[in-house]
């Protein structure tokens, strides 16, 4: 037996727990119960000890898909996410505070008609993303750190240092950001009770989800989350339709009144107009924000060769109803001028667009369960950021970008120190009992809009370079377990299409709408944050190591430490055998089969 694999060495204490939970087996011995409830007892704190570095020969070899091992993987983290928790998380993930709560800043500011243009642009942008993390996740499944160390490697060391690091401040900024808009939320129902004790139950609950279940319980209560935020979708998408022909509310038929009347735009000039839509491109990326974390959790996926793909031919659907359709539906059944929506200054209270949407009708009940949905929402991208946020802490010290005690990791996968970090900083989200509570909240969304912004312009930006070291180096891109769709053109495009939204961005922060043209530093920061804290971290990184390379070169690029290589003629055989079977299969399994 290899030195590898030890022993298993039994304590005196271990057997008799063992020996007794035999007993209890056979007699049902209570003492002999109480034994075996203090071996599981054990075994659970146990779990919290450092992952055994001489386990990791058991990661490689169980890391083999279809025969194929990669070149080197040394993961500890544990490959406990089936494919339908991933479809799921495709799906569901990162629907929160940005589409469900802060597009009702876009729908005031620049009226129905700047909202759906800035969705519908971005949307490509999303799709040209999954599909270019998609390939490089397949390609390199076990890269410590996943898409956020392609930046390091296929761009910068100060590159992947600034955005992998302005990345995780995002994430980590998450928790108390949705802990506070669940705050918001319950208002709705009761603005009389403390908010803090709202905050303290899914504070509480949050914590015991990932530091109690692990990644298998996050796994499970996002599919339970995002099953209910796709019932819900369909449920808003059909009560729109129904509300604006007249067949629920009091208006009767609505159409595409709010179009006319007030407008399809906000009021002002050609150049306001074209602000609203500015500002709503940062809003879709902040909407959209957590559709690249299932390509985070290829670490923990059983096949991410079927997984991945998968996942990312269905995110398509996501992009069209869930995003585009609703937006659609609320410009046509909530007017841009409501006093209700965030930004608006002539209500004490502001709610959600999808819940104006039947409430300003006179539909009684259903808004009830319409919050009740988002709350679960708001919860579930805050579940999302203790997955994301930890692991990010724990991918940067394993780049050598933080201390080396953040990349602890426990027997059970969980990144326990970076965890703790994680949980002090959602402690922010106590000022929600405060009346500073909508400030915190502008200012902790303020980084989390641009962030998304530069991650996907860099992961997009790195499949070029990924593609371009491949040529140069004479590698076979047969050799890749998937290949995006949009290919190495849709990277570029939606790269470059970043540089303009920050563009954009930079001049709506500047003068912002509403101000009469005039420039507000206070306004510039709340939009424009992000952005000095990249660049600060991207030049810091250069000074401080004295590495001012700008772009690695190509032919220097290692492209093989921990890929994994796939055999060509195998995949062309595969995908032979595949269009075979699906000749003998039902016409229904073909449908499925074809958009699925």
């Amino acid at each position: 037996m290899p030195d590898s694999f030890p022993k298993e060495t039994k304590s005196p204490s271990y057997a008799s727990s063992e020996h007794s939970s035999i007993v209890s087996a056979n007699s049902y011995n209570s003492s002999a119960g109480n034994s075996k409830t203090r071996g599981y007892f054990r075994n659970f704190i146990d779990s919290y000890k450092r992952a055994d570095p001489s386990q990791l020969h058991n990661a490689r070899s169980e890391d083999v898909e279809d025969g194929i091992a990669s070149i080197r993987s040394d993961t500890q983290f544990k490959k406990s996410l089936s494919s339908r928790h991933v479809i799921m998380m495709s799906l569901g993930t990162g629907i929160g505070t940005g589409l469900l709560v802060a597009n009702a800043k876009g729908l005031y500011y620049g009226g129905p008609g700047s909202l759906i243009i800035g969705y519908v642009l971005v949307s490509f942008v999303t799709y040209f993303m999954i599909q270019a993390a998609g390939e490089m996740a397949v390609a390199y499944p076990t890269l410590p750190g996943n898409f956020n160390a392609y930046q390091s490697i296929f761009i910068s060391k100060s590159w992947g240092f600034a955005t992998v690091w302005l990345f995780c401040i995002q994430w980590l900024t998450v928790l108390p950001l949705e802990l506070i808009t669940s705050s918001l939320t319950i208002k709705y129902w009761n603005d009389k009770i403390n908010a803090d004790i709202f905050v303290m139950i899914f504070y509480v609950f949050l914590v015991a989800i990932h530091l109690v279940g692990g990644i298998r319980a996050y796994g499970e209560t996002e599919f339970l989350f995002n099953s209910c935020k796709i019932l819900m979708v369909i449920g808003f998408i059909i009560l729109s339709i129904v509300i604006n022909a007249g067949g629920a509310g009091n208006d009767g038929y609505i159409g595409g009144k709010y179009w006319h009347e007030p407008g399809s735009f906000a009021e002002g000039d050609a150049t306001s107009r074209f602000k609203g839509i500015c500002l709503v491109l940062v809003s879709g990326y902040f909407s959209y924000g957590g559709t690249e974390l299932y390509v985070l959790s290829v670490n923990e996926q059983a096949e991410p060769r079927k997984a991945t793909p998968a996942a990312a031919k269905k995110s398509i659907y996501r992009i069209l109803i869930i995003y585009l359709l609703t937006m659609i539906l609320i410009g046509f059944n909530v007017p841009h001028n409501n006093d209700q929506l965030m930004g608006a200054g002539g209500s004490a209270t502001h709610a959600s667009p999808y819940v104006l949407a039947a409430t300003i009708h006179g539909v009684k009940i259903v808004p009830h369960f319409i919050n009740a949905v988002i709350l679960i929402s708001v919860i579930s991208v805050a579940n999302s950021s203790l997955f994301a946020g930890p692991r990010l802490l724990s991918s940067l010290a394993t780049q050598g970008y933080a201390p080396k005690i953040l990349s602890y990791v426990d027997r059970e996968g969980r990144p326990l120190v970076a965890l703790g970090i994680s949980f002090l900083i959602g402690l922010i989200a106590f000022v929600s009992c405060t009346s500073h509570e909508e400030e915190v909240f502008t200012w902790l969304a303020a980084i989390a809009g641009l962030s998304e912004i530069f991650t996907w312009s860099g992961i997009m930006f790195s499949h070029v370079r990924f593609r371009a070291a491949m040529k140069v180096q004479g590698k076979d891109i047969n050799e890749l377990g998937y290949k995006a769709n949009t290919g190495v053109w849709g990277s570029a495009y939606g790269a470059f299409f970043g540089v303009l939204v920050l563009i954009a961005q930079f001049w709506v922060a500047l003068a912002p709408i509403g101000n009469g043209g005039k420039c507000d530093a206070e306004a510039f920061f709340e939009s424009y944050l992000a952005f000095p804290i990249w660049v600060a971290c991207y030049f810091g990184y250069m000074i401080y190591n004295k590495d001012f390379t700008l772009l690695s070169p190509l032919d220097k690029i290692d492209l093989d430490s921990y890929r994994r290589i796939y055999d060509p003629e195998l995949i062309k055989q595969e995908d032979e055998e595949n269009k075979e079977n699906l000749k003998s299969r039902p016409l229904y399994y073909k449908i499925y089969r074809f958009w699925c």
